[in-house]
């Protein structure tokens, strides 16, 4: 896929494309719709399908103090992106200055000069262009004007007629409560944090559960604290190796036992003390919420609560297909 950080990164002979935009933070199953609807598009066009996203959120530049947290980095995005099918992805930095842009301004400006659209898939609530003041029926109306058409989808999700839809915010909401469950049916897929594994307090390896913790610049939004029943992924191993998908019990909050202040990422492979993961980029992928974090009493009873968990785990984890 190739991927374009601004218009002029955009090949001059690029040739007809079918162009879709939004932020697309998680890639849903909604956006994969979209997706899947360009990429169709673009086989029948000879075309090749292009996605339009925004870097950083426009409501963290226009709105800082009502910005969403994130579900995906940039990078988590764009790989996301590339799994549908998508061609090109082209990254327009939002400023201020960019959100000046009139609707006719931005449609002229990118999908007509720069990206030669001859289509554009797009949501039925669509809006673009300064103060969102740009709608379907003006995109219509431009496509008319510079010779592309206008493909419109309707909402997409279960129960979408009586609105509800799979969105992003939805997808933030049920992660930020636990509910990953949840999530995984929004996503298609387990909700996934992807970092490198670091040294953490050797706790867990005195207790008989190492733990893989993640470094704190890791990507992806942290579910609400908690255990979970979820897979470690290596992502340094080839697809299909053996030690790549692994099952996990990961930890989510400060160890309030020991009295911690750090919010961590940490993941035991149940039943392996034998791997050496430090420096390694990892994904841990959230199946199952189990329970809350919890302060006990006593290092015993913390033990005896952890051998529960990895039986939960064990328990959830064997009727599932790692994805």
């Amino acid at each position: 896929m190739q991927r374009w950080y601004g218009l002029d990164d955009i090949p001059a002979d690029l040739g007809p494309t079918v162009v879709t935009l939004g932020n697309f933070d998680g890639v849903h199953r909604g956006h994969r719709e979209v997706l899947t609807r360009v990429v169709r598009e673009a086989a029948d066009r000879d075309a090749l399908p292009v996605a339009v996203t925004f870097e950083p959120h426009p409501i963290a530049v226009l709105y800082p103090d009502r910005a969403p947290a994130a579900v995906m980095s940039l990078e988590q995005r764009l790989d996301a992106l590339a799994s549908v099918g998508v061609g090109a992805v082209l990254v327009i930095e939002f400023t201020r200055e960019f959100a000046q842009q009139t609707p006719e301004e931005f449609v002229r400006g990118t999908f007509v000069e720069a990206l030669g659209a001859c289509a554009v898939v797009v949501g039925k609530d669509t809006r673009f262009g300064v103060r969102n003041s740009g709608d379907v029926g003006t995109l219509r109306d431009l496509g008319a004007v510079h010779g592309f058409e206008v493909i419109t989808l309707d909402d997409i999700g279960e129960g979408a007629d009586e609105g509800a839809r799979w969105s992003s915010t939805q997808l933030r909401a049920e992660l930020l409560a636990g509910n990953v469950d949840h999530a995984a049916q929004i996503l298609g897929r387990p909700h996934r944090v992807t970092g490198t594994v670091v040294h953490g307090d050797h706790r867990g390896r005195e207790l008989g559960y190492p733990t893989a913790n993640l470094s704190q610049d890791h990507e992806g939004l942290v579910p609400a604290d908690g255990v979970y029943a979820g897979w470690l992924v290596r992502l340094g191993l080839d697809e299909g190796a053996p030690d790549r998908t692994l099952p996990a019990a990961v930890s989510v909050g400060t160890n309030p036992t020991f009295d911690g202040h750090q919010r961590r990422v940490e993941a035991y492979v149940l039943d392996r003390t034998d791997l050496d993961l430090y420096g390694e980029r990892v994904a841990v992928e959230f199946v199952s919420h189990l329970r809350p974090t919890l302060k006990f009493e006593s290092i015993d009873t913390l033990v005896e609560q952890m051998a529960q968990d990895v039986v939960r785990c064990r328990e959830i984890l064997s009727a599932i297909v790692p994805s």
